[in-house]
């Protein structure tokens, strides 16, 4: 789901982020409902929340022509049922390129068609027609001379990989590299296009919530996860991934084929046993996402590898079948409210903070909204835990962990809960002791009064 930064936008960011450019932020633009906005409606809530990058799930020509002069860019999709026919009938693709694509470019943006949606998961057995379909469609685009502003690939779901954990040991399924995946590999090659892949943490979270932690799941601070076959070091469940997907195109000798995220996002809603199914939830994922790939840089295996990231969706569509969670996954309403606030833009990012985890009664009260305040340990989180968090803040996060050290004055006492405690202060303290910063997977809270261990007393911030 993603849209490219504008120049001014670039520009900004770029004083912004250390990254040499950040990646792009787009969305898919669903419509299985009965609810939803006119087009015309949709593209002017596109353009007001900054969004110059969309994907399609066909060629309606009402969302065609209510995009023309807008500007932002257009993914439209072929979908699975036509596969057969622009397969097997050149004529029909060319047909197709010249009343869906061609008749509307370049006033309307199209600068991309994804051929199928899911096809390996497609009931009706349409893999086989997937390949020839794509250089079909790409042939009539050269007919058009458009083959060079307009790429052609294929979304394909994360079940498609034979192993996906850990991430150096991703592989293909074995009865899709022959016929598909090496082929369509060699395709994007040639046409200088990219592998479209839809990454959704939240399922693999619902179904492991008992060894996936929440906080690796939602990008937030956490000890991370070390891959035991490559060294290194995850801290989202998204990253691991995508470089499962990235390791099983290496195993094929694709190294150079880039990857855009076709689809990813996490409901606001769901039934009973959808786990983690929340607002809250859902705002974290998307808004640490959006900062996470605006900020540049790609993934442990890939780190010069900026992504474009389409989110998964809109709208919330009313429609849709399956559990509660398949109708929540939108941004806005249907009448254009937004489900929770998030930046969608690199301009937005100024100054967002992660809304925290609701506290209880006890840290709420602590909590004030005015005043000096401070980040504690808690001390019945587990040393465990407060290892994890400790490691984060002296680590990723940055903090001042050099008076924790042996011989310095907040060494003794030497205990985890002391030194995880001056740790995440710190951290909260650099912070500006903004919302959600003295969380640590549960393992801190926040008091008023000057915390002391020993003779070493927490920093007070600015």
């Amino acid at each position: 789901m993603a849209a490219a930064l504008s120049i001014s936008l670039l520009l900004l960011f770029s004083l912004l982020s250390t990254a040499e450019c950040g990646g792009s932020i787009g969305v898919n633009y669903g419509r299985i409902a009965n609810n939803l906005p006119s087009a015309t409606r949709v593209v002017r809530l596109l353009k007001s929340q900054g969004i110059d990058r969309v994907k399609v799930y066909d060629t309606d020509p009402a969302v065609l022509k209510a995009l023309s002069g807008s500007g932002i860019k257009l993914t439209v999709n072929l979908p699975n049922e036509l596969l057969s026919a622009t397969a097997r009938r050149p004529s029909f693709a060319t047909s197709w390129v010249q009343k869906n694509v061609a008749a509307y470019h370049p006033a309307t943006a199209v600068d991309s068609i994804a051929v199928g949606n899911e096809v390996f998961v497609d009931t009706h057995n349409t893999t086989r027609f997937l390949i020839p379909a794509m250089y079909n469609i790409y042939k009539a685009l050269v007919r058009y001379n458009l083959h060079d502003v307009i790429k052609v690939s294929s979304p394909v779901a994360l079940s498609a990989l034979q192993n996906s954990y850990p991430s150096s040991a991703g592989s293909f399924r074995p009865d899709l590299i022959d016929p598909v995946f090496k082929p369509m590999l060699e395709f994007l090659r040639k046409t200088g296009s990219s592998l479209m892949i839809n990454v959704y943490p939240f399922f693999a979270y619902e179904s492991n919530a008992d060894v996936i932690p929440l906080d690796y799941a939602l990008f937030r601070q956490n000890a991370g996860v070390v891959d035991a076959g490559n060294g290194l070091r995850y801290f989202s469940l998204f990253d691991a991934q995508i470089d499962a997907v990235f390791a099983a195109m290496s195993a094929l000798k694709y190294d150079d084929v880039p990857i855009i995220v076709s689809e990813t996002g996490w409901p606001s809603k769901g039934d009973s046993n959808e786990l983690g199914a929340s607002v809250l939830n859902a705002a974290a994922y998307n808004g640490n996402l959006v900062r996470r790939v605006l900020g540049g840089g790609g993934t442990p295996l890939r780190p010069k590898a900026n992504l474009t990231v389409f989110l998964f969706a809109l709208f919330n569509e009313n429609k849709k079948f399956g559990p509660t969670s398949e109708r929540n996954f939108g941004l806005f309403y249907p009448d254009e409210k937004k489900v929770y606030d998030i930046p969608l833009t690199a301009e937005g990012l100024k100054g967002y903070k992660e809304a925290a985890p609701p506290l209880t009664g006890g840290e709420a009260r602590m909590a004030t909204a005015s005043g000096q305040t401070w980040c504690v340990a808690k001390a019945e989180a587990g040393k465990d835990k407060l290892q994890q968090g400790l490691d984060f803040a002296c680590g990723e996060g940055g903090a001042d962990c050099h008076p924790i050290q042996p011989g310095s004055t907040c060494f003794d006492p030497n205990t985890v809960e002391a030194h995880a405690s001056y740790a995440f202060n710190s951290y909260y303290q650099k912070k500006g002791r903004a919302i959600g910063t003295c969380f640590f997977g549960g393992a801190a809270y926040i008091v008023t009064q000057h915390p002391k261990y020993g003779k070493c007393e927490l920093p007070v911030g600015n």
